[in-house]
C-alpha cells in the first residue's frame, strides 16, 4: 500500500496496512481472543465382534440418538449413518476435545440407548477417526448417508481396511481387526 500524500506521516499507534511488525500491540498480550477451530473427523466404529446388533428398525433412530449426544456434550454431528454391525459420523470435534473422548462419550450414551431397547450390546474398542477437510464435507454426508447401498456390494471390513489405505493410515493386516 502507498503511504498516504498528506505529508507522508502517521499518527502514533497506526500501522502501515500488511505490516504486522508496525502494528500496535494488543490489548491482550498477543493472546488470540477467541478460537476458530474446524476440525472435522470421519469416525467409524464398529459393534464388538461386528456383529449384527442394531436393528434395521433401531437404525435411524440410532442416528438421530448420536446426533443428540453430540449436541448435549458440544459435539456437532452432521451426518450419522451405519449399518447393523457399525457407524459413520461426521463431526465438528470442538478445540478442547479429544478423538478418543468423544468416540467415548459417543459410544457410552449410544450403548446404554440401544441396552435400553432390549438389546444386549457393546461396541468393539477401537475405532477409525480421518480428517475431513470442508471442501469434502459435501462428499462425505454423501457416503454415509448411502451406507446400506454401499454394502450391498463390500463387507465392512473391506470398506475400513480400504478407508486405512485410501487415507494413508499405516496399519498391520492381522491386527487391525484384532
Amino acid at each position: 500500500y502507498p503511504e498516504p500524500r498528506s505529508g507522508g506521516m502517521r499518527k502514533p499507534g497506526t500501522a502501515v496496512p500488511g505490516n504486522l511488525a508496525a502494528r500496535p500491540e494488543s490489548r491482550r498480550d498477543g493472546i488470540m481472543a477467541h478460537k476458530y477451530p474446524n476440525i472435522l473427523v470421519h469416525l467409524v466404529f464398529s459393534t464388538k465382534e461386528r456383529r449384527d446388533r442394531i436393528p434395521v428398525q433401531l437404525q435411524p433412530p440410532l442416528w438421530k440418538y448420536l446426533a443428540g449426544i453430540g449436541r448435549n456434550h458440544k459435539i456437532p454431528v452432521f451426518s450419522a449413518g451405519g449399518t447393523a454391525n457399525h457407524v459413520h459420523l461426521l463431526i465438528a470435534l470442538p478445540s478442547d476435545v479429544t478423538i478418543a473422548k468423544a468416540v467415548q462419550v459417543l459410544k457410552a450414551n449410544s450403548s446404554r440407548w440401544i441396552g435400553e431397547h432390549g438389546i444386549a450390546f457393546a461396541w468393539q474398542e477401537g475405532y477409525g477417526a480421518f480428517s475431513v477437510s470442508a471442501s469434502h464435507v459435501p462428499a462425505v454426508r454423501r457416503y454415509i448417508d448411502h451406507q446400506a447401498e454401499h454394502h450391498a456390494k463390500r463387507t465392512y471390513e473391506l470398506e475400513f481396511l480400504t478407508l486405512l489405505k485410501k487415507t494413508g493410515v499405516g496399519f498391520e493386516p492381522d491386527q487391525v481387526f484384532g
